[in-house]
């Protein structure tokens, strides 16, 4: 199995089923995980020197971070009902509180902060969204904590593939630090699929071909991406889900697409 790809675990104690720290993907920035919880179970939080989004993927929640209180939060029970989710920025050392409701999926991403902005509920109202591509480029982003909200490091979104569609496609990379033409990012890609059973591919490779890892993800599989390009591609008959989650020196998202592929964008803009 590539080092890049971690496969779902069985919940711990608290319902962890992933867990990415900068030590175990062995780079500086980001950290993800991802929590299974029944309802009436409560998992609690610390951000420590990170600041930190609580995603609340499916399911409802209360959720108390510091003087903070919110009931009820959540709407979509399935990740494929085409809507946006709440969300909770935190702060570092904060504490919070997540209660399940319902029974519920909460993913957690974390990249270093000092603490210059307050804790804050992200409404599905004010996510963006927006359709990319053509054809079976075609796919469906939610910004949750993107260019549509400040925070120090972190950059986090949801995609939709619907089926035998390709996304992060062109293939793209973002692992210079080299502003205004490329930024450095690492980046996290959790991969939800519909139906369950289902599988897509993603390969994450560089110019030089030092790293060419091709991977088929399975259900709740998360794919590391250090550096490199990283396109996903998904089989007919399953739509794909994946939260992204960036952070690095800066945070901005300055992308380069590979050369080789790169005639793409101007022979879609011919069929629009």
């Amino acid at each position: 199995m590539s080092h890049l790809l971690s496969k779902a675990a069985a919940p711990d104690a608290h319902g962890c089923i992933q867990k990415i720290t900068p030590e175990s993907a062995n780079w500086k920035y980001v950290g993800f995980e991802l929590y299974q919880l029944a309802a009436g179970e409560t998992l609690n939080h610390l951000s420590l020197d990170n600041e930190t989004c609580l995603v609340i993927v499916t399911g409802l929640a209360d959720v108390k971070a510091g003087d903070e209180a919110w009931q009820g939060l959540g709407e979509r029970m399935s990740l494929f009902e085409n809507k946006a989710p709440y969300s909770v920025y935190l702060p570092p050392k904060l504490a919070a509180t997540v209660t399940a409701v319902t029974d519920l999926e909460l993913a957690i991403c974390q990249a270093p902060a000092v603490g210059k902005f307050p804790v804050r509920l992200i409404t599905p109202q004010m996510c963006s969204r927006q359709t990319r591509g053509v054809a079976t480029n075609t796919r469906h982003v939610c910004n949750i904590l993107f260019d549509n909200l400040e925070a120090e490091s972190l950059l986090v979104c949801e995609v939709s593939t619907p089926s035998g569609n390709w996304s992060s496609y062109p293939p793209h990379k973002h692992d210079s630090d080299n502003a205004p033409s490329e930024t450095l990012l690492e980046e996290t890609y959790y991969h939800r699929i519909n139906p369950e059973q289902g599988f897509i591919f993603q390969r994450v490779y560089t110019d030089d071909r030092s790293l060419d890892e091709t991977m088929s993800v399975e259900n709740h599989g998360v794919v590391m991406v250090p550096e490199g390009y990283h396109p996903v591609g998904v089989p007919h008959g399953y739509e794909s889900y994946y939260l992204n989650v960036m952070a690095g020196p800066s945070r901005n998202w300055i992308f380069h697409n590979d050369p080789d592929h790169e005639w793409i964008i101007a022979a879609d803009k011919l069929k629009t």
